[in-house]
């Protein structure tokens, strides 16, 4: 399962300037060290630590800490929307 973010507010590396991030729902080993909690209340450290384990292109805590907030919590939402039981209905 995996999302496609678009960003508000571009980053830019370099030469390259990165427009969307793809999201993937992370595995139990993507989410060592932290606290599903946190994630859930789209705690920024924990955001920091798992958006490069879970993101295409794979962002680095630099990129985490440089992103819109608008976007940060785009995302955040897609991390929460992760870790959520699916109803069977859906």
């Amino acid at each position: 399962m995996s999302t496609t973010i678009p960003l508000q507010t571009p980053l830019t590396r370099g030469e390259t300037e990165i427009t969307e991030v793809t999201l993937r729902k992370p595995g139990s080993g993507e989410l060592r060290g932290l606290h599903l909690t946190d994630l859930l209340q789209m705690n920024v450290n924990a955001l920091h630590k798992v958006l490069p384990r879970i993101s295409s292109p794979s962002l680095t805590e630099a990129d985490v800490a440089r992103l819109d907030p608008a976007d940060l919590t785009d995302m955040a939402s897609e991390v929460a929307a992760f870790l959520l039981k699916k109803s069977p209905e859906a």
